[in-house]
């Protein structure tokens, strides 16, 4: 009797076990150095404050400390009268608000004005709950923490115990500005 000679019958399990370790080496390193297939990373629109400044111990006195008690909140500043500009801005303001959905009722929204107080009517009638004074202390505040590569009359979110968080440009679009804050409350088991 002839015996033949085919392939060894020890190397065919070897190598399916080579194939069987291998293999997912082979495909991990592959997803692990392709960054096609990477999740983009979660850029912010607005900028985080650094240092975090606390408004009770910076401005203990200030009203503005009561209106935001338990809650976030969004300031705007605006040292003239309530032109074309500062109308938008507060436009902004309310339509972040509403855009929050059922986390709404988290969020307060504060306009410090200067010398000039805001039209009264105007406020009451487009901008219903918004929170309106004048605080030079915390104006003054507000505009060392900006930071400086950023414009003036942009809009700072305050947590619920008393922090400066975040500051939003001035021409940032509500859905933008809606996009953080609510990351932000998502994260937030306060307020």
């Amino acid at each position: 009797m002839e015996e033949s000679r085919n392939v060894p019958s020890g190397l065919l399990p070897i190598v399916l076990i080579a194939l069987m370790f291998g293999l997912p080496i082979v495909i991990a390193a592959w997803l692990y150095y392709d960054t096609s297939l990477r999740p983009a990373g979660r850029t912010n629109h607005g900028i985080l404050l650094d240092p975090i400044v606390n408004l009770h111990d910076t401005v203990p006195n200030s009203p503005a400390l009561e209106w935001s008690e338990d809650h976030w909140l969004l300031v705007y500043t605006n040292d003239g009268d309530c032109d074309a500009e500062c109308r938008d801005a507060l436009y902004t303001l309310r339509q972040s608000r509403l855009m929050l959905g059922n986390d709404m009722n988290r969020l307060r929204r504060l306009f410090l004005h200067g010398e000039w107080a805001p039209d009264r009517v105007f406020i009451a009638e487009q901008h219903q709950g918004l929170g309106t004074l004048k605080d030079d202390e915390l104006r003054e505040l507000l505009a060392a923490s900006r930071p400086q590569q950023e414009p003036a009359g942009g809009f700072f979110l305050v947590d619920p115990l008393g922090n400066l968080v975040m500051y939003f440009s001035p021409d940032i679009a509500p859905d933008d500005m809606v996009d953080d804050i609510g990351h932000l409350l998502d994260l937030s088991r306060i307020g």
